[in-house]
């Protein structure tokens, strides 16, 4: 093999452990082993029809050429709707953007604005990209370690402590891959009150799963609590979950105007514009009312309600009912010191995900990969069959582990 120099930048990084999961369980299924797998965040359910025709109808009409950067005028339009209708918030088209997926909303807008030592803040458990794309653009994670106890949300007391000179973003995501905890109107404006002592700091939010929520609970953003900060947050957002659209890769933000015009500028020599297509297609589903959006939800909602009392009752684990998005996350810790049927005695949540996999063919994501150990996090956006069949090799590996010495 010749010589090859990887950059820095590349080896500061590692692999998406959702996506090694994910890729792992796929491998075991082609080999012939029946493996449930509830690794990734992607809604089973269809994309809305009305969206797929929104696509063959611009297909038809010939939208199938490039557009501008940051979005068609009509994806622009929509974006603004969404914002005025969901959020209270009003942005001009300058003030919003388009890209291929949220996550390259947030890529552009750390590599726009992080330079080597600057520090972003980020509460655990977060998303498994937050760290890498920070370290990417030459920053620093700082990580603000949460619990059940305190909702998995950092406190104001937690900001004001990790804020220093160097401090870039803090970056919120609620409802939360992977807790499902929501922040509210009151905890968003103690935190405002921290942030509006230091101007120098930013606010991301990534709302991704805001239409994702349960037990009625109210929708806040930072950007709408604290209008005095509205000129230093980007507010994030896409149409993968809440419309089923996860492999149409949209996501969309709004946010000051000199900062989209740089994510913008990056963009035009990464991707460029994304699919026309499905600008088109996200564009028929930021206009229209939330009918089947709701009605997922609500299906959600029924799935979570049955699925807690039914892993709460499993010995060893411990789980907390979330508040929004469509994940467990699971505690482990009464399984870790357990020796399993085969003597290995399980020391990590690593070894619980490898245990469950390997021995009972259940894929899941453990704790580590999103900050915060020992859990596991079971997506329960799958079908009532894979539920159920998760639920018995649950119930069977406890049943290995707990036996007593």
């Amino acid at each position: 093999m010749p010589d090859c120099k990887f950059s820095a930048r590349v080896g500061r990084i590692k692999p998406s452990p959702t996506t090694a999961a994910a890729t792992r369980a796929r491998e075991l299924i082609a080999e012939g082993r029946p493996v449930i797998s509830l690794t990734t965040g992607e809604p089973d359910t269809p994309t809305p029809e009305f969206v797929q025709e929104a696509a063959i109808a611009a297909m038809r009409a010939g939208q199938t050429r490039y557009t501008n950067t940051g979005g068609t005028a009509e994806l622009k339009q929509a974006i603004r709707h969404k914002f005025r209708r969901d959020n209270t918030l009003d942005y001009s088209d300058a003030e919003v953007m388009a890209a291929t997926g949220g996550k390259q909303i947030i890529f552009n807008a750390l590599s726009a604005t992080v330079d080597h030592g600057d520090e972003v803040i980020i509460g655990a458990p977060y998303w498994v990209s937050y760290p890498d794309i920070v370290q990417y653009a030459g920053g620093t994670p700082v990580i603000l370690p949460t619990s059940a106890a305190t909702g998995f949300k950092i406190t104001p007391d937690q900001l004001e402590a990790a804020i220093t000179d160097r401090s870039r973003w803090l970056m919120l995501n609620a409802p939360s891959n992977p807790s499902g905890a929501i922040y509210s109107k009151a905890d968003l404006r103690a935190l405002a009150e921290v942030l509006e002592r230091h101007r120098h700091v930013w606010v991301m939010c990534d709302d991704m799963y805001e239409h994702i929520r349960y037990d009625g609970a109210p929708y806040h953003t930072m950007a709408q609590v604290a209008p005095a900060l509205k000129d230093r947050v980007l507010t994030v957002n896409g149409v993968s979950k809440a419309y089923s659209m996860t492999g149409w890769r949209i996501g969309f933000a709004g946010g000051p105007a000199e900062l989209i015009k740089e994510m913008t500028k990056l963009q035009s020599q990464s991707t460029s514009s994304p699919n026309a297509v499905a600008q088109a297609a996200a564009a028929a589903a930021l206009n229209a009312p939330l009918d089947a959006v709701l009605a997922n939800t609500a299906a959600l909602e029924a799935r979570r309600n049955r699925l807690f009392d039914a892993l709460a009752a499993i010995k060893g684990l411990s789980v907390t009912k979330p508040e929004g998005a469509f994940y467990f996350f699971i505690s482990v810790a009464g399984w870790l010191g357990r020796r399993t049927a085969a003597g290995e005695i399980l020391q990590t949540d690593d070894d619980v995900a490898r245990f469950l996999l390997e021995t009972h063919n259940l894929a899941l994501v453990s704790g580590s990969g999103f900050g915060m150990s020992p859990f596991v996090r079971l997506s329960y956006a799958a079908s009532e069959e894979k539920l159920d069949k998760a639920l018995i090799a649950l119930t069977a590996a406890a049943a290995e582990l707990m036996k007593d010495p």
